[in-house]
């Protein structure tokens, strides 16, 4: 395991203020050493496989509620696998413990990295399971996401393991969490890069940087970034401590402004990268992308908006 320290007292810190412990900022120092050392662009582009997976779980990122750390640990973590994009079904890895694709309920049903996992998950009004070895279908030739394979499965057969209603809004809520933590490493990276870009890129003798309206956009950029961040660390926050008044709504805020923070930020950095922004050889369109597919997965904005007016 990479990182040790007292969880019960990192959990109550996190919950008081929303500011990192001193051991929160070397866990996340040390994912970061760790994901710049191994996932840089072009190993990000070869996609998902298995080694992928087991560098991260050697690493502890899918066991850390296991060993010991909290949810508010865990959006930490998936904060920077977003902020490097790495690919995979990360999050249901870390939900199930082991290798699996989380798809929502669909018939047909489109299972993501079908060819690379060992079971998938169907999270409805139950948890159900089914062996990926036992699942066929079409590989789509034109995925939104070109780092996440799907397949079109017919009738898939999935075996309940969790039953309980409850117990299936529990993962869902945890797995809303750590997607939306996700497309907050997303969003914050979009912003870095193309304050970067915008410093270093020369137009009229001039930085772009420098002209009011890319600074509105990289401003934009920032404000929605720093508003997904509070919200996700509360949502983590609340989700370790939680209570019936208000945990649902907390996370459905959480996702929603997280997945809005990060298709908004990828269209301004399409915009500040001018025509470099639509190449593939620029890193924005994977993010984007991402971006776009990760607000399908554990309700998207639309559902979640709907959520929160219903519980007012």
């Amino acid at each position: 395991m990479m990182w040790q320290r007292t969880p019960t007292q990192l959990c109550l810190e996190c919950s008081v203020d929303l500011e990192l412990s001193a051991d929160q900022v070397s866990m996340c120092d040390g994912i970061r050493a760790l994901l710049q050392g191994r996932f840089n662009p072009e190993r990000v582009r070869e996609g998902f496989n298995q080694s992928v997976y087991q560098e991260l779980n050697d690493a502890g990122v899918f066991s850390l509620i296991a060993d010991g750390f909290c949810w508010a640990d865990a959006a930490i973590v998936f904060e920077q696998l977003g902020t490097f994009c790495v690919p995979g079904p990360l999050v249901a890895c870390a939900l199930s413990g082991e290798l699996a694709s989380h798809v929502e309920a669909h018939n047909p049903t489109v299972v993501e990295h079908l060819g690379h996992v060992d079971s998938v998950l169907c999270i409805g009004a139950d948890v159900r399971r089914a062996r990926a070895d036992s699942l066929t279908g079409v590989l789509s030739d034109w995925p939104l996401d070109p780092l996440t394979p799907v397949t079109r499965v017919s009738a898939p057969a999935f075996t309940a393991i969790v039953g309980d209603a409850a117990a299936a809004i529990e993962w869902r809520q945890r797995g809303a969490v750590l997607t939306a933590a996700y497309q907050l490493g997303i969003a914050s990276h979009l912003a870095d890069m193309s304050a970067e870009y915008a410093k270093s890129r020369i137009q009229f003798d001039r930085p772009i940087g420098s002209f009011q309206a890319v600074k509105h956009l990289l401003a934009d950029m920032v404000v929605r970034v720093e508003i997904a961040r509070a919200s996700v660390y509360a949502a983590a926050a609340h989700l370790d401590e939680p209570t019936d008044s208000g945990l649902a709504r907390t996370i459905a805020v959480a996702k929603t402004l997280a997945g809005e923070a990060a298709i908004a930020n990828g269209k301004a950095a399409t915009q500040v990268h001018g025509g470099m922004g639509y190449t593939w050889e620029v890193d924005v369109h994977l993010y984007m992308k991402r971006a776009w597919l990760l607000e399908t997965h554990f309700g998207n904005s639309d559902s979640h908006c709907d959520a929160i007016a219903a519980s007012l």
